[in-house]
């Protein structure tokens, strides 16, 4: 395996990380008038809600409860495309409401806050990104899902944590070379699984990026018989100890399949909603990070997943802000890199959906 020259991580932006947002509290029947006036609003304007499972979860639940989607990126990418809704209102990161207006451009797409967005999207400027294939110009181009629209319209391929194994698999029987971005931890194990020629892009995810695995062998020590579930953004120390390297669908699938009555889950913690939802009676301990108060950027939870709120949400159904556009020659470069990653999971049956969902 390559990795890129260091001059390129040099000339990286530095990722700025927003605070947690404090949103004020609700009690139960503000809450519930909150989420009924919601209701009423997607309802009166032919609008879904499309939520990842690193969103806070009252959103998961709002988006359970009116018929919309909770998913991981892959079945948020597809999902819009299997609406008849008019407007999709994604409750994530603005890639995923990129990614639903490039795959949706007649359909209004809307987001609680457009500045919530990524540290893999933020870490990859498009226009590095392009002067770096261009040096490569051997190589496909594998982007995770994790970047701009501009980023995935220089892609030859756009893939999710679900089918990035496959897909990779598949160029490498071929004899293709890769080039991938953002994700290094990410496409590091892709590689390694893979035996595949990647040349990697030196991004990283705050969240993931503070799990550690001297503190994650101290933990284990103190929970013997906890399976250790971990996402593949995880550093390779932490990869190493895990009982199942997974997308969050695998990760959630996991908690509900394995026989384990405790998890240790080193992934974003919005992701327990579903998995105390699912498996209840199961115990989930979050992942050592660099700890509050120490180091920590993220402490297992994403920031910019943070700035969703049924507060903002209900904001963007009133006024109608924050709608998603795309460039209409990037959306048409975009698309292709997307919709060959759809029609690959088609034909393979790959999906991200939980079972019955």
């Amino acid at each position: 395996m390559t990795t890129q020259p260091l001059k390129h991580a040099l000339e990286l932006p530095r990722i700025k990380v927003p605070p947690h947002p404090h949103w004020p509290p609700l009690g139960d029947a503000e809450k519930a008038a909150l989420k009924q006036r919601i209701k009423t609003l997607l309802d009166e304007q032919n609008a879904v809600l499309v939520a990842h499972y690193y969103v806070d979860g009252d959103l998961q639940a709002l988006a359970e409860e009116t018929g919309g989607c909770i998913a991981d990126s892959l079945e948020m990418a597809r999902y819009g495309t299997t609406t008849d809704a008019d407007t999709l209102v994604v409750c994530g990161v603005r890639f995923m409401g990129e990614t639903a207006k490039i795959l949706n451009p007649e359909k209004r797409v809307l987001m609680p806050d457009l500045d919530a967005t990524c540290s893999l999207d933020e870490g990859c400027p498009a226009d590095l990104f392009s002067d770096f294939c261009d040096a490569h110009p051997d190589r496909t181009v594998v982007v995770y899902a994790n970047t701009s629209a501009a980023v995935k319209a220089r892609a030859d391929w756009m893939v999710t944590s679900g089918i990035a194994l496959p897909i990779v698999r598949h160029l490498h029987e071929r004899g293709e070379m890769i080039i991938w971005a953002p994700d290094k931890h990410l496409g590091r194990y892709i590689q390694q699984q893979t035996g595949a020629d990647v040349l990697l892009w030196e991004g990283s995810c705050v969240v993931h990026e503070e799990f550690k695995g001297f503190a994650l062998q101290r933990l284990k020590r103190l929970h013997p018989e906890a399976a250790v579930l971990v996402h593949p953004e995880s550093p390779e120390d932490v990869l190493q100890q895990a009982d199942v390297v997974g997308s969050t669908t695998a990760l959630i699938r996991a908690v509900t399949a394995l026989p384990n009555q405790e998890f240790i889950v080193a992934t974003d913690d919005g992701i327990f909603w579903k998995m105390h939802q699912l498996a209840p009676d199961k115990k989930l301990i979050s992942a050592p990070t660099a700890g509050a108060g120490a180091t920590c950027e993220s402490c297992a939870h994403c920031p910019w997943m943070a700035k969703n709120s049924l507060h903002n949400l209900e904001q963007v159904l009133i006024s109608g802000a924050n709608a998603i556009t795309v460039d209409p020659d990037i959306r048409a470069k975009a698309v292709t890199s997307i919709q060959r990653m759809l029609d690959f999971a088609a034909e393979h049956n790959i999906s991200g959906a939980l079972p019955g969902s």
